[in-house]
């Protein structure tokens, strides 16, 4: 007979909590059915014997021949961790699909609603049809559960064969375990050929984060560390005896595996330069970009407030047309990153879907709040490149437009990339799960946007004879809020990585080994940006007089090259925080779920045939 409560003290009848959603049929293959089962409206789950499982990978053929997969997806894997010696050496097998967790955050993250939570077995299913292929959900999931194909450009997932629940059957995987390792059924139920109900194992990410509905047993005494076969770069590592917390045994710990010369890993530092590219490469130009706009917009904001005050106001008031050029590079720019951000799509013909889901997922929130800052500011740009011809209309339809533009970008601006850090702030991730992530973008609007504004404002100022070293000296100040502000972030950020250990110091072993002489260089850039941004903040007599008397571009020139070096510093420290990343996931075996295979797949030849699950040219 099952609990009322789960483990984690939530209700097992879905019934009695969602009455309203009872007794309604399910739309499966085109048809409606509704099956009289009596435990339907209770919340499902897997429990699993890892002391049983042989790694046979039934299980995982058997899911895929029901649902018809390609080679390269699988909605159930089997991946391991091992250790010991001979012959007291150990291996346990970890057969893992969708958890239908109790707090989805596949579900809140996805911004199209392409996922549902049923009442019926506590199912949550997933809709390829509706998915556009931005591959969030595969983000912000700790288990590797949702898989996004390359080929269609979409997402899949395990749905619980509900088909064959409704029919009294288990699902196809269960059916076909040799050895009774993988059962189903009300969670909490623990099967006859099972004693225990763990919440984890070694190898499992922490529950606490989205509660799945899985359930282990695992008494076989382990070596005091077990590695992975996939080539990820840390193992586990006892650390003491299982207490009493359910969310955290205490048992094993994940520990990096420092590469040296002599264990033939990679040198203790590097550059790391060939690493230096993701599948993100498009995010980083889109969050690169919407950032050096809203730093820039802004700093023509506070600069309109005061125009009379202030070195660009008085060039804006004597050069309309600096302004309404200014504009127009501002909406050029954030349109070439919001056309990158919707190509890295799986379906980009899809793109308005990303807004399906304002109620939870920061994805739509962000997409919502960039798409209307620009429109806003393309709507301003427009209304200040009226002709002159057309000013004499009444001025409520000039004035009053262009303000509620100018304000409303100035406030949705901010909002919008208050979002962008939210869709970060990711516990399945946790080089990212730092307020550092906030840091990090706002200095990049506080560098990139000044320098950008001063360096047009410098040229304008120049061609047409005008002062250059106050609009440096006004926008040195929001350049060096924002270079502190970074190095602040950085420096608190890996120690953060240190302190919270696990797959965070296995980003930080990354950060200062694999691309060591590049953090380095990244810190090196900093100071030479806070060294500029303090020349030209304060004015030196030496500068001003080397600019004004020697030669007046040279302000222009070196104001240049601080936008150049910045340009690449950002560049470069953006795609470290896409390349570092260290997600939990679920151990992968010597082929599934190895990059490295992957990577030699593609390099060697063997991802042009199909049976080996790698497509050639990754989406």
């Amino acid at each position: 007979m099952a609990e009322m409560e789960s483990q984690y003290h939530t209700p097992i009848d879905l019934g009695q909590t969602y009455p309203d959603l009872k007794d309604k049929p399910l739309s499966i293959n085109g048809q409606e059915i509704l099956s009289h089962n009596p435990n339907r409206y209770k919340q499902h789950g897997f429990h699993f014997v890892a002391d049983n499982c042989i790694g046979c990978h039934a299980c995982e053929t058997a899911c895929a021949e029901k649902n018809g997969t390609p080679a390269h997806l699988s909605y159930r894997k089997v991946g391991y961790v091992e250790g010991g010696t001979y012959p007291n050496f150990a291996r346990v097998n970890i057969s893992m699909a969708c958890n239908h967790c109790e707090d989805p955050v596949c579900l809140k993250g996805c911004p199209t609603l392409a996922y549902t939570k049923y009442v019926e077995y506590g199912a949550v299913l997933q809709d390829p049809n509706i998915c556009f292929g931005c591959g969030y959900c595969t983000w912000v999931c700790p288990y590797n559960a949702p898989i996004l194909d390359p080929v269609k450009g979409e997402v899949q997932k395990c749905n619980m064969c509900v088909d064959r629940l409704e029919d009294g059957l288990k699902p196809a995987c269960v059916s076909a375990c040799l050895s009774n390792a993988l059962d189903f059924g009300v969670i909490e139920s623990i099967p006859n050929v099972a004693q225990q109900a763990k919440l984890d194992i070694p190898g499992f990410p922490d529950p606490a984060i989205t509660r799945p509905n899985i359930r282990f047993e695992q008494k076989r005494s382990l070596p005091a560390q077990m590695t992975r076969a996939d080539n990820d770069p840390f193992f586990y590592e006892k650390v003491g005896t299982p207490t009493a917390d359910k969310f955290n045994n205490g048992r094993y710990k994940i520990k990096p595996i420092e590469p040296t010369k002599q264990s033939g890993g990679q040198p203790r530092m590097g550059w790391g330069l060939s690493y230096l590219r993701s599948r993100e490469d498009s995010l980083v130009q889109f969050t690169l970009l919407y950032q050096m706009v809203l730093g820039g917009f802004l700093s023509l904001f506070f600069s309109l407030l005061s125009p009379n005050t202030n070195p660009i106001g008085n060039l804006i008031a004597t050069h309309p047309t600096t302004l309404k050029g200014t504009l127009f590079v501002l909406i050029g720019l954030l349109f070439y990153g919001m056309f990158s951000s919707t190509m890295h799509l799986g379906k980009p013909q899809f793109f308005y879907r990303a807004i399906n889901n304002l109620r939870h997922s920061w994805v739509s929130r962000e997409i919502f709040t960039t798409g209307t800052f620009f429109g806003l500011l393309a709507g301003y740009a427009g209304i200040m490149a009226i002709p002159s011809t057309l000013l004499w209309l009444s001025p409520p339809f000039i004035i009053l437009p262009a303000l509620i533009c100018l304000w409303g970008a100035a406030m949705v601006g901010p909002i919008g990339l208050y979002c962008m850090v939210c869709c970060y702030r990711i516990p399945a991730r946790p080089f990212w799960n730092h307020w550092h992530t906030g840091g990090v973008f706002t200095a990049s609007a506080l560098i990139l946007g000044p320098l950008l504004i001063g360096f047009i404002s410098g040229l304008t100022a120049l061609y047409t004879d005008e002062k250059t070293v106050s609009i440096f000296s006004f926008l040195a100040w929001p350049l060096l809020m924002g270079v502190l502000l970074q190095e602040v972030s950085l420096l608190a950020h890996i120690r953060y990585l240190n302190r919270k250990g696990e797959e965070a110091a296995v980003s930080r072993m990354i950060m200062l080994n694999r691309f060591g002489k590049t953090y380095i260089a990244r810190h090196i850039s900093l100071v030479v940006l806070m060294i500029g941004a303090i020349l030209f903040a304060f004015q030196s007599q030496a500068l001003s007089r080397l600019i004004i008397g020697w030669w007046p571009g040279l302000g222009v020139f070196l104001w240049g090259i601080l936008f150049v070096q910045a340009i690449f510093h950002e560049l470069i420290g953006r795609v470290l925080f896409y390349v570092a990343v260290v997600p939990t996931t679920i151990p992968g075996a010597f082929f599934w779920g190895n990059k490295a295979f992957e990577e030699h797949a593609r390099k060697s030849g063997l991802a042009q045939m199909p049976q080996v699950g790698v497509v050639p040219v990754k989406h």
